[in-house]
């Protein structure tokens, strides 16, 4: 049996995982307007359950925090139940899902704000970024900078997502710290430069992060809370100007709180780190101490490896799961990948979306029950 250690159940907060390759959260932009999940999506999660843990595509938490067109969200009762058949097909099939929760925040364009409003930031400075309208790819726009009082607001948000999530039927929720959205804006100096409680120093831009995971352990349960980090900041003028110093105190803070995992985002698909980005990743590495799951195109071997080793528990991945319902199963047996067909992956229908070949079921197929 090809790749042995990935294929070893471990605990992970409140559960037990039957493998190490999870499904990373990719946007599919499939959701209908009104942030009901597409027709399709049971069919494509469902397709990937043999994942030891699949991780949803970022599920806005509010109307405001929407940064692309056809993205799904979590804050109406109708998008609840449009998750209710989509949780129910991963578990018939044997898998375990997290939502991921997210906020866009000023990566987003004002043609769809409701009645063309600016987006929402921690101050109003504009992102060198672009979002994906109902008009193609087109340039952020200058957002306003937020109250306390509508911090507070996103706040709740969340909480009200967590507990829509758990109406919903997922496992669990991963909370979406990375990529230049919202919240981790509020983490780097060239997005936020408040002069109040949550700007300025180290601790002040870590609080609405903290904030937001303190509440959502309240709403349920630190074994079934995750977060979602990139230290190394490569998309979304992300770029942090002293990662070291404000990972290490938030990933210190995070590693008191005994959450479900940490999920870090080490490198991006085509681009090299150097080697400062790779001794961030390995800083910040070392303030936690708990389930970690690690993403920057791995391949079977390098994770295989890299359980064996130790540095992480789990890998996640996007595009090779995208194309390989089946990747578990495939890695296992050392089976040919198919291609990922990159000009499906935003928006249309279920080409690129559930059409992938799986392999076929053979008495040595991977256990997806745990």
């Amino acid at each position: 049996m090809a790749h042995n250690k990935l294929f070893v159940p471990q605990k992970m907060g409140d559960f037990i995982v039957p493998n190490r390759v999870f499904f990373a959260p990719v946007t599919r932009n499939r959701a209908h307007d009104d942030g009901v999940p597409g027709e399709g999506a049971a069919i494509y999660f469902a397709q990937r359950a043999s994942a030891g843990l699949l991780i949803s595509e970022a599920v806005d938490v509010s109307l405001l925090a929407k940064g692309y067109i056809k993205t799904p969200g979590i804050w109406t009762d109708a998008q609840v139940e449009g998750w209710k058949p989509i949780t129910d097909a991963i578990h018939a099939a044997g898998g375990r899902v997290y939502c991921q929760l997210g906020h866009s925040g000023r990566i987003r364009n004002s043609s769809i704000e409701p009645a063309g409003g600016q987006p929402v930031a921690p101050s109003a400075i504009r992102a060198h970024a672009r979002t994906f309208t109902h008009d193609g790819y087109q340039e952020t726009s200058e957002p306003r900078e937020l109250s306390i009082d509508e911090i507070d607001q996103i706040v709740e948000n969340y909480a009200h997502a967590a507990r829509n999530a758990k109406r919903a039927g997922f496992d669990g929720v991963e909370i979406h710290a990375a990529n230049g959205y919202l919240l981790n804006e509020f983490l780097q100096r060239n997005a936020n430069q408040r002069c109040d409680d949550y700007g300025g120093s180290i601790e002040n831009r870590s609080r609405l992060v903290l904030r937001v995971v303190d509440t959502l352990i309240e709403e349920i349960g630190a074994g079934k809370l995750a977060i979602r980090l990139s230290p190394n900041g490569e998309v979304n003028d992300a770029t942090e100007l002293e990662p070291d110093e404000i990972y290490g105190h938030l990933v210190t803070e995070l590693d008191k709180r005994a959450l479900s995992y940490l999920h870090l985002i080490e490198s991006f698909e085509g681009l090299n780190s150097d080697p400062a980005k790779k001794a961030t990743i390995e800083a910040v590495r070392q303030r936690w101490h708990g389930f970690y799951v690690a993403n920057g195109a791995y391949t079977a071997e390098r994770a295989d490896q890299a359980v064996a080793e130790g540095w992480c528990h789990a890998v996640s991945l996007g595009r090779l799961f995208i194309a390989n319902p089946d990747l578990p199963m495939r890695w296992q047996q050392d089976a040919d990948l198919n291609d990922p067909d990159q000009t499906t992956f935003y928006g249309g229908g279920r080409e690129g979306y559930t059409d992938y070949p799986s392999l076929p079921l053979i008495p040595a197929a991977i256990a997806v029950s745990g």
